[in-house]
């Protein structure tokens, strides 16, 4: 069984969010492109444009404004670094 993903939101001041149990992550690319990760999806590292971060945890759907940043994927979840909150 594949375990839900871990989000991490992380500024060079402090961390946004460190959630548990996150059933999805959606975030708009530099690319145009939007990317919605799931448990078990493959590594990845991209860059994000200004835009909103949407996830779902056990409490329900939520929705952060974050300005450009990196995205990274990996086994463990998704770690996204920003500059901080639009």
């Amino acid at each position: 069984m594949i375990k839900p993903l871990r989000l991490m939101v992380l500024t060079p001041a402090e961390t946004l969010i460190e959630a548990e149990g996150v059933k999805w992550v959606q975030a708009q690319l530099a690319d145009g492109a939007g990317i919605s990760v799931w448990p078990g999806h493959a590594p990845l590292l991209a860059e994000t444009i200004t835009a909103p971060l949407r996830y779902a945890d056990e409490t329900g759907e939520h929705t952060l404004d974050l300005e450009a940043g990196i995205l990274q994927v990996d086994g463990d979840g998704v770690m996204i670094f920003t500059s901080g909150l639009v």
